[in-house]
Parts: C-alpha cells; sequence; structure tokens
C-alpha cells in the first residue's frame, strides 16, 4: 500500500509537471496521459482528485485543464525562501534598459525550465516569447541552453536525449539540432537561439555560475531578428554577461562567501 501510495504521489507530479509546461493553453486529458505513460482512464482518476484539491482546474468548455489556485497560495508560500526573482530583479531590468529588447530570468525544475521573471525594454515591438511560470524541456531556448553549457557534453546530450521526445513540440527541433547549438554555445561563451520555437525571434542566453555546482539560472534577451545582427548580438551578449557576472557576486555575498 505505501507503495502504491508514492507510485501515485509520482505520478500526480508527472502530471502537474506536465500541465505546468502548457501554460494557459492548457493540455487535453489524452495528451497528459501520453507524456505520463498512463492509460486515459488513470490519468482522469488522478487528475479527478487533484481538481476536488483545487491543485489543478478544467475548463468546463473546452475540458482542458491548468494549474489550480492553491498551486498558486502555495508558490506564494514558499516564495519567502526562494527569493532568486526578487535578487536578480534589478539586474534583469538594467539588462532590459540598455538592450531596449525583452529580458527573461530562466531556472533549472530538473530536466525542465521555468521562467521565473521577464523585464520589457523600450523597443515598441516585443518579443514576449515567454510568460512568468512557463515551464519548457530543458535545452529549449537561449535561457535553457546557457544552463547546458558550462556541462561536460556526454551530460549535454544525456539531458538532451531524454528530452528528445518532447522536442517536437518546440518547432521544429530535435536532439542534433539541440546538441549543435549547445555546441556553438560553448564556442562562443553564450547561447544564441536563431533556429527555435519562434520565428522572426532571435535570443541570447547567459548561464548564471553556481559555485556548488551546475548553474541554475539563466538570464537571456530575445528581440526581433531585425535587430539581431551579428555585431548587436555581440553588443547584447557583453551586456548580459557584464550584468551576469556582477550578479553572481551579490550572489556570493547574500550567500556568506
Amino acid at each position: 500500500m505505501e507503495i502504491s501510495g508514492a507510485q501515485s504521489i509520482h505520478r500526480a507530479i508527472v502530471l502537474l509537471r506536465a500541465i505546468a509546461s502548457r501554460g494557459r493553453a492548457g493540455s487535453r486529458l489524452l495528451d497528459l496521459a501520453k507524456h505520463a505513460k498512463l492509460k486515459p482512464p488513470t490519468a482522469h482518476r488522478i487528475l479527478r482528485c487533484l481538481v476536488a484539491e483545487n491543485i489543478v482546474a478544467q475548463d468546463p468548455e473546452t475540458h482542458r485543464y491548468r494549474l489550480g489556485h492553491l498551486v498558486f497560495e502555495l508558490g506564494l508560500a514558499a516564495a519567502p525562501q526562494f527569493n532568486l526573482r526578487e535578487i536578480v530583479e534589478p539586474s534583469l531590468r538594467r539588462v532590459a534598459e540598455k538592450t531596449g529588447d525583452t529580458a527573461f530570468l530562466t531556472a533549472r525544475s530538473g530536466f525542465d525550465t521555468v521562467c521565473l521573471d521577464r523585464q520589457e525594454g523600450a523597443f515598441p515591438i516585443k518579443a514576449l516569447t515567454l510568460d512568468v511560470g512557463t515551464r519548457r524541456p530543458l535545452g529549449v531556448g537561449a535561457g535553457g541552453m546557457a544552463l547546458l553549457i558550462p556541462l561536460a557534453d556526454a551530460e549535454v546530450e544525456r539531458i538532451v536525449a531524454a528530452n528528445g521526445t518532447r522536442l517536437k513540440d518546440c518547432g521544429k527541433l530535435n536532439v542534433p539540432i539541440v546538441v549543435d547549438m549547445i555546441a556553438r554555445g560553448k564556442q562562443l561563451g553564450y547561447a544564441l537561439n536563431d533556429r527555435q520555437e519562434t520565428p522572426g525571434v532571435i535570443s541570447i542566453g547567459v548561464p548564471v555560475a553556481n559555485r556548488y555546482g551546475p548553474p541554475y539560472a539563466a538570464i537571456s534577451v530575445g528581440a526581433i531578428s531585425s535587430r539581431m545582427s551579428g555585431e548587436r548580438q555581440k553588443e547584447i551578449a557583453a551586456i548580459v554577461k557584464s550584468e551576469v557576472r556582477a550578479l553572481e557576486k551579490r550572489l556570493a555575498e547574500a550567500a556568506g562567501a
């Protein structure tokens, strides 16, 4: 019984992560069941329990599932313990002001990434490619690629391969394309996303170093392609790198290093 209970909790968490990855669009039962490798009746039974507890909400018209209000409330309760967004916000705002474009804070969550914050620059045409709270497979987007750049090649390949079946939902992506883009990022010293997900948008990402292990956050900038000439890509990368280095120093001081 104990093993069965633990298994049910694990399945519920897998379903919640899948729902979170779809954001406001919501998720269909069949898609969730396939993602969690569950039979639809089993997935439906778990989802029904989550809906009853307000952890998941179901749209009465489309029948799609979204995160429920209790998740928001729990997030508010946990926020004081995880104040990364608060610490990074001034840096993110400066990046947006200096570039005029949209800056994003991305954090790693297992084999996923989560957009923690977004700051908009003054340029009137904005690349709002991510909403705060959006989950994506690790390796997708400039922030997701940046988080993998410091890792060993074998580890990069392992992570991207594990997300392989999910990449098809992120534009025209596959494992070789993502691995090649990360390899290019290792050479450049920053992630350059000019082939992924959102047509007409180019983004650049830099990882925030973690002295205790792999990076857990990255800052990226997204802009329409016409504003991302080769020379400007380098300028934006330099701006982001400068802010990230200063941020790393502040984080080390906050940790008592």
